[in-house]
This record gives C-alpha cells, structure tokens and sequence, in this order.
C-alpha cells in the first residue's frame, strides 16, 4: 500500500514557531515574539527513528527555520540517516552565511510565494517582504542547491498563477506547488472567506494543467487539490482502500506524512490535526514507540474516517475537485476516535509490528 506521498514518505519537522514574520495565513501561529522550539538532540533522535520505520524524506518548515540555529545538524543527521531534505522558508533571510551552513545537506529549498509584489506583501505583513526575498535569490542561485515556489492560493488571487509561474521561470526555479489556503492557524481570524471553494480548485487545476503544457521539463507543476474520479479509482492514496496490508510493509507505507511539531506533537498528514488523532509527544516517548502505539490503537479508526471522506465527496458528483486534507480535517474534529465502528477486517494490533 503506498499512502499520498508514494514512494517516498516524508515526515515533517517543525523545529520553531519563531518567525521574522506574521503571516495572515500562517498555519502554525509563528510570529517574531514566539519562542517555541524542539532541542535539536530530540530532533536527532525522532529522524533515527523515522529512518528506521520507513519514512525517505524530511522536510522542515517553522515558523521559520533559517532562525533554528540547529538547522544544519538536524539536516546532517537527516542525510546521514539516508533521509532527502528539504527546508521551506520566506527566503528573506536566505544570506551567504545561512546558505553556507546548510548547502551541504539540504536538498531543495522551497520559497513560500503567495502572488504578484503587492499580494506577498500583504499575504506576509511586510511590505519589504518581496523584495527582500528576491534580492536573496541571486545568492541562492550561486550555490548547488535547487528550488522551487510554494505559491498558496485563495478565494481571490488564482488569476496571478501565471504571473507567478512566469517569475518563477525567470529565476532559474525547478518546482512549482500551488497550494490551497486552508482554515487553520491564523487564517481563520484574519482570512475569513478567501479559502477557495470548488470553483477556484477547479480553476487552479486548470491552470497547472497549462502552465505544464506551456513550460514542459523547464519546471515541475504540482497543485494540491484532489478530484473525483482519481479518488474514485486510487482509493489508496488516501488511506481508504479496504485491502489487507503486507506483511513487508513499513510504518511509513500504512501512514505518511507525520508531522512533528514545535511543542514535540506528533499528528498525522499535517500541522494542527485534531489532537485526539494525534500519536502523543516525543518529550514522553521516542517516536517509534508513538508510532507503534497509534498503529495499535489509532490506525484502523483513522482509515475508517478516510474511508468515509471519500465516500462522502464521491456522493457530491458537484464538487469534481476540492481540497482532501481540508475534508479529512474537519471529519476528524468532529469524531471521537473511539466512536468509531470498525469493520471486521480491521484488527488493529495483528501485525504492526514486525516492522518496527
């Protein structure tokens, strides 16, 4: 079985809340005055584990992780786990010094880029936001590292895809990922009415569509929103199949992403998921054994919530595309895990556990 990330699972580090930043969409909260970070030594321990239960990718976020002073260890020790890195950032911050440090284990940066000049600036809460991220990018340029674009999309800003996917051309970019804004974190209070509805997906996966046909190999378009008949005919890519799992799986086939958060939350697929689905804290237990618990106790439930997302948008034949992890979201915050009622296929506890 291989869940949305294929064939390489990623676990996601957030190491600190602490941003130069206040994002109006921030999903974490981070801002200037938040001190909130992981020791990098429970870091180092928590990727020795993802290794070890299957998981191919670490991808590190924040706030913003140019101002965790431990990011190059925690990238080191990610690759010498076998682990490909990658650091999402504002890219404001991204001088010689800072490049230097992480230039020999970090495997691709993605630049958080939210529209034209005035929309990032206004998205960011700076107007030298923009600005101060494209002067940076020479100096970028001049190092082996690749990058890309994250560009988050809303109820109002879709028709400024290709002015950014222009740009993005221009600055020598190799990855493109268009991103719908979701209800989390800070949009809630200061977003209200721009997450994107069914058109506005619809209307970014078209435009993904023809930016690939317009720019072929030069950039790799990649937009975050799913439609129904590929969660109609690959039920597991999210979680929903009803097939039994193989007995070489690994812990990162049966659940990926997992998240680490800033307070040492573990939570599955991303940032902020409901707590009662969540593994629990690396500060009580090392990863694998949370791991190991949430398979045994968690696993079966959480699939038989998927289960009942895709049901639930295969039923609504009007809404063709839409934002899966916003759905999956809000059906886990409105259910108990213990509520739910499992088929008699599922038995959680009978394998899991030759893996780890």
């Amino acid at each position: 079985m291989s869940g949305p990330a294929g064939s390489l699972p990623a676990i996601q580090i957030h190491p600190t809340r602490r941003c130069n930043l206040r994002c109006l969409h921030c999903y974490s909260d981070s801002g200037p005055e938040v001190s909130e970070q992981l020791d990098a030594a429970v870091i180092v321990r928590a990727i020795s584990d993802a290794a070890d239960l299957g998981y191919r990718v670490m991808s590190v976020s924040g706030g913003e992780p140019l101002l965790y002073d431990a990011l190059p260890e925690i990238l080191r020790a990610a690759h010498d786990h076998g682990l490909a890195t990658t650091v999402t950032t504002n890219g404001m911050l991204m001088d010689e010094r800072r490049l230097g440090m992480i230039e020999p284990d970090a495997d691709l940066i993605a630049i958080s880029l939210d529209g034209i000049p005035e929309s990032h600036a206004q998205m960011r809460g700076s107007p030298r936001a923009f600005i101060a991220m494209v002067d940076r990018l020479e100096g970028l340029r001049a190092t082996r590292i690749p990058f890309g674009f994250i560009f988050t999309f809303t109820y109002h800003n879709v028709h400024e895809l290709d002015w950014v996917a222009n740009f993005a051309i221009e600055q020598g970019a190799k990855l493109l990922q268009i991103h719908p804004l979701e209800p989390v974190g800070s949009a809630i209070l200061t977003l209200d009415g721009s997450v994107p509805d069914a058109q506005e997906n619809a209307c970014a996966l078209v435009e993904a569509f023809g930016l690939s046909e317009k720019y072929g190999s030069r950039i790799q378009v990649h937009v975050d929103v799913a439609t129904l008949p590929a969660l109609h005919d690959h039920p597991e890519k999210v979680f929903a199949c009803t097939a039994g799992l193989c007995e070489d799986s690994t812990v990162a086939d049966l659940l990926a992403p997992i998240v680490l958060e800033a307070s040492g939350i573990v939570a599955p697929m991303q940032y902020g998921f409901p707590r009662e689905w969540c593994m629990g804290s690396v500060h009580d237990a090392p990863l694998r054994e949370l791991m190991v618990r949430w398979l045994n106790t968690r696993y079966s439930a959480f699939r038989e919530v998927c289960r009942g997302v895709r049901a639930d948008a295969l039923s609504r034949t009007d809404d063709m595309v839409f934002n899966w992890y916003e759905r999956l979201n809000r059906a886990a915050a409105r259910t108990d895990p213990a509520s739910v009622v499992l088929p008699e296929l599922a038995s959680p506890g009978r394998r899991v556990w030759a893996a780890v």
